[in-house]
C-alpha cells in the first residue's frame, strides 16, 4: 500500500464590496509545509486573512484526511 499524498494549499482572503470573506485568489499548492508558512507568513500583511492548511490526500480514489491548520492570520472563513 503506498503512502498517501499530502496536499499542502495556502489561501488569502479579503473582503468583498459587500463586506464578505472572498478567496483572493485561487489555492497556491506547495510541495512542502515549510514553503506554505514561508508562503502564508508573507501573505499576512497584504490581506484580511491568511490559512496555510495541509491533509494526507489520496485523490486517485478521492480520499482527503482531516485538515491540519499550518498558519492562520486574520479573519478566514471556517474549514469543512
Amino acid at each position: 500500500m503506498t503512502q498517501p499524498a499530502k496536499l499542502i494549499v495556502v489561501m488569502a482572503f479579503d473582503r468583498s464590496d459587500n463586506g464578505d470573506l472572498i478567496p483572493a485568489f485561487e489555492a497556491v499548492q506547495f510541495d512542502s509545509e515549510e514553503r506554505a508558512l514561508r508562503s502564508g507568513k508573507n501573505l499576512a500583511g497584504q490581506h484580511i486573512g491568511v490559512l496555510a492548511w495541509a491533509r494526507e490526500a489520496q485523490p486517485d480514489i478521492g480520499e482527503y484526511g482531516p485538515p491540519t491548520v499550518l498558519f492562520q492570520s486574520g479573519e478566514v472563513p471556517e474549514m469543512e
